[in-house]
């Protein structure tokens, strides 16, 4: 088979041809963009530190576009045809981009080499893709218009797919779908280069066959994806998979052991709680606050979706509302309505004393404060953070000083906050650094810690406004059945070791954030 085609920059292309050309240029640049998101995405799911997955990418991703664009000098002729080898070639690795990596990420030690290596692969190749389009439109206009209506159009292309990506692929098609998708975009430019451009450039025939293949490669893709995925991701849970749905905020996940029915929650990726030792989390998070404010009537819950720590709030008959904030609607919808999880919480997000909110909680804390400013209305007299760890700049927010101040300001005078800290000992400077941070807001903190056989050492950090007549050691648990916490229990918890105790570590704060790099070190080591 030759692609030898001497008259290939002779021929001129009609009006319809060149249109379409130019369609493809948008079309191909949209897919470009959308590989690297979708590297960057999956990278962030499994690694975690969005910042660092989403740098690296972009910039590993543009260094290759511009070797891909340097090689394009050694090409001189069979444009065309080198155009369409390539949509085939980016088609095929950027269509299971995501089904490696997941394939991949067991065998850990394989997972950077093999994210660079795709990166560099499916960058080269898109690099190579607007230069050989460009030189392919001159034939019929001319450099300087060429060069105009292609740029212009890879730029629009670039948004759209940047755009898209976050709005409308991640959240309708996840992950993988939305690789095979993509990939099926590309091998259909390619399959449209061969019909339009037939009778110019008659060698693009010989590859009809192979852009077929892949097609149905990439179809059958998108028909077994529930499969795939499924496999793909069994590889990173041991345990038997009940529930899993990309949202558009995150990866919601839910699987029971195979031999003791235990329910686990992962949101991206992360764990979140265990069923057979959740209680000691929730009992620790939620009563030593109660006990610490003063008949609590008003409560805020910060994150918990699934509905635990309200769970525990609802033992205290003083409660007369509870305002729960979690930006995932689908998360509370699986507190409700997902039996497993229904059977942990005792249906405590269907109790008339709960309202749900689902907005970020930085902006529900600063809308509460101008509310309260506004209308008098009464200050929550506890307030529980319950958030995931600050593993992402997104989180790294709801756990800076001028955060904490805004809690104060919506909190009663003598009421009092509690958060999860991460782990003291895992990740040892970042509890401190959240603990000096909530110190520096005006509050004083007392840190605890409880052992849970799913996290090991887990902190938390318990505080009440500077100023008022209150002594930690006061705290007594209020007489209601608890399954692992006492006042003895809760005593030692206060006890920390030489190697965990006190660091003299950075505050955290919305324009020096460094807990989360702090965070993401302490897991590294």
């Amino acid at each position: 088979m030759s692609n030898s085609d001497p008259q290939d920059e002779a021929i001129q292309l009609t009006s319809r041809q060149t249109s379409w050309l130019l369609v493809s240029v948008l079309v191909v640049a949209w897919c470009g963009i959308a590989y690297e998101l979708i590297i960057a995405a999956v990278s962030s799911y499994l690694l975690g530190n969005s910042v660092a997955q989403f740098s690296i990418t972009i910039g590993l991703f543009m260094f290759s576009m511009g070797i891909g664009s340097y090689l394009t000098k050694f090409i001189h002729t069979n444009l065309v045809v080198r155009f369409v080898q390539i949509e085939i070639a980016v088609a095929f690795v950027g269509g299971i981009c995501a089904a490696i990596l997941f394939f991949v990420f067991p065998y850990y030690a394989l997972y950077k080499p093999t994210m660079y290596s795709l990166i560099l692969v499916i960058g080269t190749l898109v690099g190579l893709e607007i230069p050989i389009l460009t030189r392919i439109l001159t034939q019929s206009k001319s450099i300087s218009e060429s060069i105009a209506h292609v740029l212009s159009l890879d730029y629009i292309g670039a948004l759209i797919g940047s755009v898209s990506f976050p709005l409308l692929l991640l959240p309708s098609l996840g992950l993988f779908r939305s690789s095979f998708a993509i990939g099926l975009l590309n091998i259909m430019v390619a399959g449209l280069a061969i019909i339009v451009l037939r009778k110019p450039y008659p060698n693009l025939t010989y590859y009809a066959i192979p852009v077929l293949l892949t097609i149905l490669m990439l179809i059958g893709g998108l028909v077994f994806t529930s499969a795939i995925s499924k496999y793909a991701e069994g590889q990173l849970f041991a345990d038997e998979m009940l529930y899993r749905e990309q949202t558009p905020y995150q990866r919601i996940v839910v699987t029971k052991h195979p031999r003791n029915g235990e329910i686990r929650l992962y949101l991206d990726g992360h764990l979140q709680f265990a069923g057979s030792d959740e209680h000691r989390y929730h009992e620790s998070l939620v009563h030593p606050a109660m006990s610490c404010a003063s008949t609590p009537r008003k409560v805020l819950v910060l994150g918990g979706g699934d509905g635990l720590a309200i769970r525990e709030i609802l033992k205290h008959i003083s409660v007369e509302s509870i305002d729960l904030v979690d930006i995932d609607l689908r998360m509370t919808e699986l507190g409700k309505t997902f039996s497993p999880v229904r059977r942990l919480n005792e249906d405590s997000l269907l109790n008339p004393k709960v309202k749900l909110f689902h907005e970020d909680a930085f902006n529900f804390v600063l809308n509460a404060y101008r509310t309260i400013q506004e209308s008098n209305s009464p200050l929550y007299d506890c307030i529980l953070i319950d958030l995931p760890d600050p593993h992402s700049e997104v989180l790294n927010k709801l756990y800076t000083r001028e955060f904490y101040e805004l809690i104060a300001r919506i909190l009663s005078p003598n009421g009092a906050i509690c958060t999860q800290s991460a782990s003291p000992i895992i990740t040892r400077e970042a509890f401190w650094s959240i603990h000096r941070t909530i110190d520096a807001a005006g509050f004083q903190v007392l840190p605890y810690r409880t052992y849970l056989n799913s996290f090991g050492e887990w902190g938390f950090n318990l505080a009440v406004k500077k100023g008022r007549e209150f002594e930690f050691a006061d705290i007594k648990l209020p007489p209601i059945a608890l399954r692992y916490l006492t006042d003895e229990v809760f005593q030692t918890s206060q006890q920390f070791a030489l190697d965990d105790g006190p660091l003299d570590v950075p505050i955290n704060t919305l324009f020096d954030p460094k807990l989360y790099m702090i965070y993401e070190a302490g897991l590294q080591r």
